[in-house]
């Protein structure tokens, strides 16, 4: 159980993060593929080893060999577009917002998983990266593809949880 192996290596200061870990155990908003992909995606997007390697062995008796790979190319393919996408965004030369990106997104398009999953996970780790346009972008198609605003909203909340347990590491390591 290494949601438990995350939760017991948190320092005292970290109670809350504890007990919302054990809210994500115990969620049921999702299916089996979209949170055990919402725990590797924003894992890996915390960029913190231990919740890193703790969540994906918590997620990978979940799910297929394709969706693990989907969930890891989510986070992988975020933290290029959020770096872009956040500059285009907060630049004030409007100029930025005309040039074509000129980067390879093909994952996007066809990501080996159903695309509102992946778009969920994209999501999370947008959120987590703090890039508000693709924020946007992904709710936006969410929401169109069905998904209400609760499940939006529990999305954030694994990735702010996960977050914060790899913040909460961080600090019992000082």
């Amino acid at each position: 159980m290494s949601i438990e192996n995350l939760k017991n290596a948190l320092p005292d200061f970290a109670k809350d993060t504890r007990l919302n870990l054990s809210s994500l155990a115990s969620d049921e908003t999702f299916t089996a593929q979209q949170k055990y992909g919402l725990l590797v995606a924003c894992a890996i997007a915390s960029r913190n080893d231990t919740v890193r390697a703790e969540l994906i062995e918590e997620a990978a008796p979940h799910l297929s060999a394709e969706a693990l790979s989907a969930a890891k190319a989510a986070a992988v393919i975020m933290a290029q577009n959020n770096v872009y996408y956040r500059f285009v965004h907060l630049a004030s030369n409007a100029q930025y917002k005309t040039m074509p990106a000129k980067l390879r997104m093909n994952v996007i398009g066809k990501p080996g998983v159903d695309k509102l999953d992946f778009e969920l996970w994209s999501l999370a780790v947008s959120a987590i990266n703090g890039c508000g346009m693709c924020i946007d972008a992904h709710e936006d198609i969410l929401r169109k593809g069905g998904l209400g605003a609760d499940q939006v909203q529990a999305a954030i909340r694994y990735a702010a949880i996960i977050q914060s347990a790899a913040v909460a590491l961080e600090a019992g390591a000082a």
